[in-house]
């Protein structure tokens, strides 16, 4: 499997590039994409006032052990976070 270019942090060991819980070993890892939805619901990081601005957090999920590692997909996104913090 690939490492994937956002994984860099983890050594290309996380979840989300080895599809591998990287406690357990277990290959049943699910991914739990990032939404926004109203009133702030979803797993999301607001960045301003409006929904709009909300940067979407994705889980990936051990079915095995309930590990959950959480990623933010899109380096635009990271890039707006730095900013603000």
């Amino acid at each position: 499997m690939t490492e994937d270019k956002n994984d860099k942090g983890m050594g290309g060991v996380g979840a989300k590039s080895t599809k591998t819980c990287p406690k357990c070993g277990a290959k049943d890892v699910v991914l739990v994409p990032g939404r926004v939805g109203p009133f702030g619901t979803g797993n999301n990081i607001w960045m301003g006032v409006c929904i709009f601005s909300a940067v979407k957090v994705s889980r990936y999920v051990c079915g095995q052990c309930g590990f959950v590692e959480e990623w933010i997909d899109k380096k635009e996104d990271i890039e707006k976070i730095k900013r603000k913090h």
